[in-house]
């Protein structure tokens, strides 16, 4: 293909992926937009193909379909309420795919420059990180025992910043031309990747899904400075810019700077004067025909989900639930708080699988000023983001962390397994409020009870 033609296709998949980004930024219009740039990446991969002199067309073929089965197979298979854990997955893949395509152009370039050395090691060093600090945050969302609580390494801080010191070292030789470090490169990355991550507590876990979707982005545009390629520095940049706006926006909403969230760490036992049996004194349950008794009448009710909901597939119940008080006369919105479950927009994603409509859905700031104009708030799963402590106790792992203010609610339902403590691991004093009434069981067999005693009603 005429080079300026392949230009000019890459300035067009470019506009594709611009306003599929635009389109994303509403439900309405998100699906459109997901099409719109998954078709300019499309467009950019055969423009790439026809640009080049690639010699193993069936290689690439044969990867392109496995690739895709794979893909296809996961994304039908895929249960919501692991969707963050899928998308930790591809974030590291991403950052790993980097570090293999800047592996490979540095092998087939016989005299590169200090300008693509660099570039490589740069590659290198993010896609390493983002590869084993995607894969550390996988096996945080996904609970298991070996990544559940972070694994002691003592002078840890000290150990992460001789790591970056020593990779710095290790990049300026290689922009002297001391191609082999970049081995050394990756290794010395995968290790850092591990530890930074290793230290996050679980409430953490949306800023730092969001902080590896950029740093993919980053070393996507870091290996498209390796081989020439425009549109892949463009894709990168607008991942990583994106990422690092979700990471600030994510921050914020939790009122910690991002140099809390990776040094500092949230989720780690909470205040020590805290005592359990104290905190949980005066805890009283209900039944789901008593709820029903209470909502009958109700005039606004509010729901607040959470990682809980995700886990019982409770959505679809939740909206039922909600057309049955509608229909009664109720007005029904949603409290969305920004950190709720796993990666950001959690919530957002599973109620509208369930078809809620995205204008009941209620952003914390927007909520909180008329929550104790709230007949009923049903709290369905959420545990940290409803903690009082965070207003309360300054010893607190989520000290000034902005909540949604159920408490002051004349009623609240909360819906939940048992009294244990949420990511964070501290008590909820919320739970034994004199207005707090406590529904134990399953998410959605709960409220599907609660809908059978409303009919019944």
């Amino acid at each position: 293909m005429d080079p300026s033609l392949s230009k000019l296709a890459y300035l067009l998949a470019a506009v594709m992926f611009i306003f599929g980004l635009k389109r994303m930024a509403h439900p309405r219009t998100a699906v459109m937009g997901n099409w719109l740039a998954a078709t300019g990446m499309a467009f950019g991969v055969v423009v790439a193909l026809m640009s080049s002199e690639v010699v193993g067309y069936i290689y690439i073929g044969v990867g392109i379909l496995l690739g895709a089965i794979i893909g296809s197979v996961v994304a039908v298979k895929i249960k919501m309420r692991s969707m963050p854990q899928l998308v930790a997955l591809f974030n590291g893949f991403g950052g790993f795919a980097s570090v293999f395509v800047a592996g490979g152009a540095l092998l087939s370039n016989s005299e590169p420059g200090w300008e693509g050395l660099l570039a490589t090691a740069v590659s290198g060093l993010i896609g390493a990180v983002t590869f084993s600090g995607s894969f550390v945050a996988f096996g945080k969302l996904q609970e298991l025992k070996a990544f559940k609580k972070p694994f002691p390494v003592p002078s840890q801080h000290m150990i992460n910043g001789a790591l970056a010191v020593l990779l710095l070292l290790l990049i300026s030789g290689m922009a002297t031309g001391i191609a082999w470090l970049y081995v050394l490169i990756v290794l010395v990355a995968l290790a850092l990747g591990v530890l930074l991550v290793n230290s996050i507590g679980g409430a953490d876990m949306p800023v730092v899904i969001a902080l590896l979707n950029s740093y993919s982005g980053l070393a996507a545009a870091a290996t498209g400075f390796v081989i020439d390629n425009n549109l892949l520095i463009i894709a990168g940049s607008l991942v990583g810019a994106s990422g690092i706006i979700l990471t600030q926006l994510m921050c914020k909403a939790m009122n910690r700077s991002l140099a809390n969230v990776l040094f500092g760490g949230m989720g780690g036992g909470g205040s020590v004067s805290m005592d359990v049996d104290e905190v949980y004194a005066n805890v009283r349950s209900t039944s789901a025909d008593d709820v029903a008794m209470i909502l009958d009448g109700a005039q606004r009710v509010v729901i607040v989900p959470g990682y809980g909901m995700a886990v019982a597939q409770a959505q679809h119940v939740v909206r039922d639930m909600a057309k049955l008080l509608e229909e009664a006369g109720a007005q029904v919105e949603y409290a969305i708080h920004p950190v709720a479950g796993r990666m950001p927009g959690h919530m957002n994603v599973l109620l509208a699988e369930a078809d809620v409509s995205y204008d009941k859905l209620k952003e914390m700031d927007d909520i909180n000023p008329t929550m104790e104009t709230v007949d009923v708030a049903i709290v369905i799963g959420a545990n940290d983001v409803v903690n009082p402590i965070a207003k309360t106790d300054p010893e607190s792992p989520i000290a000034g962390m902005p909540i949604i203010d159920v408490d002051k609610a004349r009623t609240v339902i909360v819906i939940k397994r048992s009294l244990s403590p949420g990511f964070a691991g501290i008590p909820n004093p919320l739970f034994a409020a004199d207005n707090t009434l406590m529904l134990f069981g399953d998410g959605r067999q709960a409220v599907s009870d609660i809908v059978t005693a409303i009919k019944d009603n």
